[in-house]
């Protein structure tokens, strides 16, 4: 890959959630139904651990199984303690602790002693990190922030804190604001591959009419390879004639949108000002002030 930082690999849990219909759990582990072929894949917590050894990560994830919203308390703490079995497993297989952490992954959906339950278990198994998920799954923003808020101080505070799925700029900062310290999302390159680019003043659908002659940089604020060379109207033009340059460039820009939004939350907490620069930036941005 030539990228001489640190990898993470998921174990496939979300897909246990997103491929709903095409997949079937057993306490063994999770039979999945290709899209492709129908042909049959099992997946099991050691053959996961097996899987991202080969691969090499860094950071490395427990299998788990990710609740829908909504899910009824009872197949909830079902999914929860399952997820913790498959992480007792999953340790149990690990055997390259010497150069991938292992990280658990707290779950039991929007039910709160579910998550302090899920949380305490997995504690105990002395992991060398820490991820909450199953929020960020359809609920509504007010239910998100009720759990994140609730599960972040069951984590140790002397071990990484990760966030699973959450992508937009308000999210993240909420997540840093609850004392989250890792993020992952597909949003900067799918919204990409829709013509949408994040900017410091909202969200703009490049592929509309309006920037059909718009020779501005996507972000007059962005040092971003795509800022730096391209206009919205040749972004457009790309986007509307299926060129891959298009998704390319607006993938490299969102993402630069992000990692730059990161690096100004950093000197904010240097600077004891998150609240401030939230409500800032809410108001460039177009959210709504909470």
């Amino acid at each position: 890959m030539k990228w001489d930082r640190p990898i993470l690999t998921d174990s496939g849990g979300f897909q246990v959630f997103s491929l709903g219909d095409l997949r079937t759990i057993h306490e063994e582990g999770v039979e999945f139904k290709s899209h492709l072929d129908g042909s049959k894949h099992f997946f099991s917590p050691e053959s996961v651990m097996k899987t991202e050894e080969n691969l090499g990560a860094d950071i490395i994830m427990a299998f788990d199984e990710c609740c829908p919203y909504p899910s009824t308390y009872e197949y909830t703490k079902q999914s929860m303690e399952r997820t913790t079995r498959w992480a007792k497993r999953c340790k149990e297989a690990h055997t390259t602790i010497e150069t991938q952490g292992l990280f658990g992954i707290i779950q039991g959906g929007f039910y709160k002693d579910l998550r302090e339950q899920s949380a305490k278990d997995l504690i105990e198994l002395d992991l060398p990190g820490y991820a909450i998920g199953g929020i960020s799954v359809g609920e509504p923003k007010e239910k998100f922030l009720e759990i994140l808020n609730f599960t972040t101080p069951l984590m140790p505070k002397d071990k990484p804190r990760y966030l699973m799925g959450v992508g937009t700029p308000d999210y993240l900062i909420e997540a840093v604001l609850s004392g989250i310290d890792m993020c992952d999302c597909v949003l900067p390159t799918r919204i990409a591959r829709n013509g949408t680019a994040l900017t410091s003043k909202g969200k703009i659908v490049v592929r509309n009419a309006t920037y059909e002659k718009d020779w501005n940089p996507l972000d007059d604020e962005c040092d971003c390879y795509t800022c730096r060379n391209y206009t919205r109207a040749y972004i457009r033009h790309l986007i509307k004639v299926n060129e891959i340059l298009g998704a390319r460039l607006l993938s490299i820009h969102n993402l630069r949108f992000l990692t730059n939004l990161m690096e100004k939350v950093k000197i904010e907490i240097e600077r004891d000002n998150l609240l401030n620069f939230k409500n800032e930036f809410y108001n460039k941005y177009g959210y709504t002030k909470e």
